[in-house]
């Protein structure tokens, strides 16, 4: 776009010398890319998340948590349809105690009378202290980064940009809230002392189960090819050693997964397959049954061209859809995940496995708020003082 014309040098430089200018020194300036998210990073914002889930639930802590960012504001720049994304930054803003103001149609701002996007961001910037966006324009978020650092350059006034969820290429945040979900998942109770290790029973089944995302089979299932969350997650997971990947979509060229990102993993040392339906087997063995983590995802059908919309209305999407059977063949410990929102009508995930205890979803997109919350307070650079209000308040157990 001719408004990003001026970042164009910028944008088609490789993904590690764009990190280095979204961080300060060692912790992240601007979140725009889920290869941001390095393993320590990720231990230190779920060590954080944790914190804030034990907090929220004590009143004493619930009251600290309000006061540790009351002093900053939050907007919520969100012109993309959003629900779960936008309720759960809202809610980790409050939780911290952050003043919010939100635009979800740009109808209603400025750009009705041609303000360009980069001057609603830099006004933005004026009066938060953050700016949490989403749009369908990819490298949107990345561009308002460049202009912030620009700024800061400058010495003028800068504030850190989330990208929450960019065109159909990013969700970094997603891939966050979803690391969380399995790092807590695959702990096995571990951290628990108050119960017997459930990785001890766990390997009676199953021997040589490790806890952590390594040495795990991914399943993914559905849109992959436009899957901004696959892409992200993919891209994070890649990071762990001995990890295996397995992308089910129908044989389509917008819903198969993509060259770039296959070669992307590959070259991370991942070992990438690709299947056309959740009963095919691997090895002579059912594909299902090998998997540690079912990533399920809907047809975005939002996206199709008139061409693609008559073309992948017309594939039987039975063989991508769960059962109770097919759920049967699952390790007793798979999570199923989902990032929202399911589709209806298909019924990629009908209602009856949502009472199956691998049915973690609804538990996803509530990790969502503690991620998110443990994001803003790293950004803000506060997690000594949550680390500080957290020890004062919170029972000590022997």
């Amino acid at each position: 776009m001719q408004e990003f014309a001026e970042f164009e040098s910028l944008l088609e430089r490789p993904l590690d010398q764009k990190n280095v200018e979204f961080q300060r020194q060692g912790r992240l300036k601007h979140l725009i890319s889920a290869s941001q998210l390095t393993i320590p990073l990720l231990e230190k914002l779920c060590h954080s998340a944790d914190m804030i889930r034990k907090m929220n639930r004590n009143p004493s802590g619930n009251q600290r948590l309000r006061q540790l960012l009351a002093h900053k504001r939050a907007m919520l720049y969100f012109t993309q349809p959003s629900t779960r994304t936008f309720l759960s930054f809202m809610a980790a803003c409050q939780i911290l105690g952050l003043t919010c103001n939100e635009v979800r149609d740009p109808k209603t701002s400025s750009e009705v009378k041609r303000e360009s996007r980069m001057d609603s961001i830099r006004m933005f910037s004026s009066y938060f202290d953050v700016i949490i966006m989403r749009s369908q324009i990819g490298n949107f978020a990345e561009c308002c980064a460049y202009l912030m650092n620009d700024l800061e350059n400058q010495e003028r006034r800068s504030v850190p940009i989330v990208n929450a969820g960019a065109g159909s290429d990013e969700h970094p945040t997603q891939a966050l809230l979803d690391m969380y979900t399995i790092i807590r998942t695959f702990d096995f109770d571990q951290s628990s002392a108050e119960r017997a290790s459930r990785l001890d029973q766990l390997r009676e089944q199953y021997p040589g189960l490790t806890p952590g995302p390594a040495g795990k089979t991914y399943a993914f299932v559905g849109d992959i090819g436009r899957g901004r969350t696959v892409r992200s997650l993919a891209t994070v997971l890649a990071q762990y050693p001995d990890v295996r990947m397995f992308f089910v979509s129908p044989d389509h060229e917008v819903l198969n997964l993509d060259a770039e990102l296959k070669d992307y993993l590959k070259r991370s040392g991942v070992m990438v397959e690709e299947f056309q339906s959740l009963d095919a087997e691997f090895n002579g063995q059912s594909l299902l049954g090998q998997v540690d983590c079912l990533y399920m995802t809907r047809i975005q059908r939002e996206h199709n061209s008139e061409q693609a919309e008559s073309e992948i209305a017309a594939i039987d999407l039975e063989p991508f859809r769960l059962t109770v059977e097919r759920v049967a063949q699952l390790k007793t410990y798979t999570p199923i995940l989902h990032p929202f929102p399911r589709d209806s009508v298909v019924g990629e995930i009908p209602t009856e496995i949502d009472s199956d205890s691998r049915a973690m979803y609804f538990r996803q997109a509530r990790n969502g708020m503690w991620a998110r919350a443990a994001l803003l307070v790293h950004l803000f650079d506060a997690a000594d003082t949550l680390y500080l209000a957290y020890r004062d308040v919170m029972p000590a157990r022997g």
